[in-house]
């Protein structure tokens, strides 16, 4: 019984040392979130104002949505305490692992989206 009163014990120091930090983590999450969703709503008005290929903007949508995501995920997992910075080269090592792998495919994409972008020849040319 002993046993099982200590355990109860360490459970409820444990609680009372992370509580604080998990909710604060998890204010930060929804309203990083919410932000995410302004921010990318913005984007997508001021694409269409300027009259940008209705085809690339879900994609510049979908990338920026992405991007900020996984940053505020970092930014919580580190609020909470874990050490992210070997999560941090991993992901960039995955990056630039699949940038090589993909360099030739990649280089056509971006040359694409380029074209998208500049529009660079017009019809009749």
């Amino acid at each position: 019984m002993d046993d099982v009163n200590g355990y109860a014990e360490q459970a409820l120091e444990l609680v009372k040392a992370y509580a604080p930090k998990a909710l604060m983590a998890l204010v930060v999450l929804i309203l990083g979130l919410w932000v995410i969703g302004m921010i990318t709503k913005a984007m997508v008005r001021v694409m269409r104002k300027r009259e940008v290929d209705p085809s690339l903007i879900p994609f510049l949508k979908g990338l920026t949505s992405t991007l900020l995501k996984v940053m505020l995920v970092i930014s919580v997992i580190q609020m909470v305490g874990v050490e992210t910075t070997s999560f941090i080269a991993v992901l960039g090592a995955a990056g630039l692992a699949v940038g090589m792998a993909l360099s030739g495919t990649l280089q056509n994409f971006a040359g694409g989206v380029m074209i998208l972008v500049f529009k660079p020849y017009k019809v009749g040319d």
